[in-house]
């Protein structure tokens, strides 16, 4: 299996921040989902694939090549769009592309074109004239035209209304489905990360709480509600990740849920009442407040 990136035993020390033992990769062609409060190492994460910074301790190789050794042969393969990255407001969106065409010579004129169309972008109007949906949207239109074989995108939707996020993550979504590239989407927002991932990773102050593909991480995780008794041992049940207690009825967030777990509950006398999926900022939240690995 080709690796797009793999991250192995890394750590990065800021004064009031630690990434530690982060173990982490994507396979070629895959696009992953960070999950992360803000402050979580999201943009860490991303600074040290994207060569920005160096990790302290551990490996890190992008493309199959090590960094910061290789840093340069990186990052002409890779495109990455950070929320804190600016163009120049009294110049026009082609001015870019040319700037942009100049500097890689993998630029596919052709391709941005067509982005040009897809995003509804207007080429010769000045940037300054431009919403944030639509700056976000030059931003990327600027990195995809390169083809680079790893996008990463760091909160890429932050700040946008409803509107412009919801045009941003349908436009995306068709160019990832078309061009089959490997990406790192990271957020705070588990909706945006499972509308596009293959596969999720949350990450919790530095740390990783999980990584699984989206569909199986998804299906595995129940909510169930019901009255009764429960087993005086269920806080040690590994699949127990949150429990309540209302009057006479109890709620149980639960992962890798099956039937036999639900029979092993109806043995010790809890009858169920209900049982329902969980979406994925549901999932996070509750694995977050467990303080341990999903």
């Amino acid at each position: 299996m080709n690796l797009a990136f793999e991250m192995n035993g890394v750590a990065k020390r800021y004064e009031h921040f630690a990434l530690e033992g982060l173990d982490l990769r994507l396979p070629e062609g895959e696009v992953m989902g960070l999950v992360g409060v803000n402050g979580a190492g999201k943009t860490t994460v991303l600074r040290l694939l994207s060569g920005l910074a160096s990790a302290d301790a551990g490996e890190v190789r992008v493309l199959d090549l090590p960094l910061p050794a290789q840093q340069v042969q990186v990052k002409q393969q890779l495109g990455l769009a950070s929320e804190d990255m600016r163009l120049y407001a009294k110049q026009s969106l082609r001015w870019h592309m040319d700037l942009v065409a100049r500097v890689y010579p993998e630029w596919d004129p052709v391709y941005a074109d067509h982005l040009l169309r897809r995003f509804d972008l207007r080429a010769e109007q000045t940037l300054g004239g431009y919403s944030h949906g639509q700056r976000v949207k030059a931003l990327l239109l600027l990195i995809l035209a390169r083809r680079p074989r790893l996008l990463l995108l760091d909160e890429p939707t932050t700040g946008l209304d409803p509107v412009a996020r919801t045009e941003v993550l349908e436009a995306l979504a068709e160019v990832l489905l078309d061009d089959g590239r490997s990406v790192l989407f990271s957020s705070h927002n588990a909706h945006d990360i499972e509308r596009l991932a293959d596969s999720i990773a949350f990450l919790h102050q530095g740390r990783l709480l999980a990584q699984q593909d989206k569909e199986g991480f998804v299906d595995s995780w129940r909510r169930v509600v019901g009255q009764g008794e429960l087993p005086a041992d269920l806080g040690a049940w590994p699949e127990l990740a949150w429990q309540r207690r209302n009057g006479q009825l109890a709620e149980l967030k639960l992962r890798h849920y099956d039937e036999a777990l639900a029979a092993r509950l109806r043995a010790q006398g809890f009858q169920i009442h209900k049982v329902e999926a969980m979406n994925l900022e549901d999932i996070f939240i509750t694995t977050v407040r467990a303080g341990a690995s999903a």
